[in-house]
């Protein structure tokens, strides 16, 4: 089945070649974000604007209905946020004022 473009039927959606689908009045927002709250806070369009007061409405409707008929390409956008949050929390990095605080202490012990 062809899917009509976002402008066609997605009138709050913009979606460019490579990038991730945004809200036209809100471009910070990606649908992705959206999705999210909807899937793993099981928040409805209401609660997302309820919560998110900058939002409207149909906007949310809009980004919902887009990722119905995009699953794939939302669902591997927020699996490699996910991967990348991961990898992130695995990464041990000391930050470099910690890393001469313990410097010193072993200094003095030594």
């Amino acid at each position: 089945m062809d899917v009509p473009s976002a402008a066609a039927t997605y009138p709050h959606i913009v979606k460019q070649p490579g990038k991730p689908a945004r809200l036209k009045r809100q471009p910070r927002t990606r649908v992705a974000m959206i999705v999210s709250d909807y899937q793993q806070r099981g928040w409805s369009a209401e609660e997302i604007v309820r919560q998110y007061p900058y939002l409207m409405l149909p906007e949310v409707h809009a980004a919902l209905a887009y990722y119905h008929h995009h699953e794939a390409e939302v669902d591997k956008e927020l699996a490699e946020e996910w991967a990348a949050a991961e990898k992130g929390k695995r990464k041990e990095t000391t930050p470099p004022v910690v890393a001469r605080l313990k410097a010193l202490k072993a200094k003095r012990a030594a």
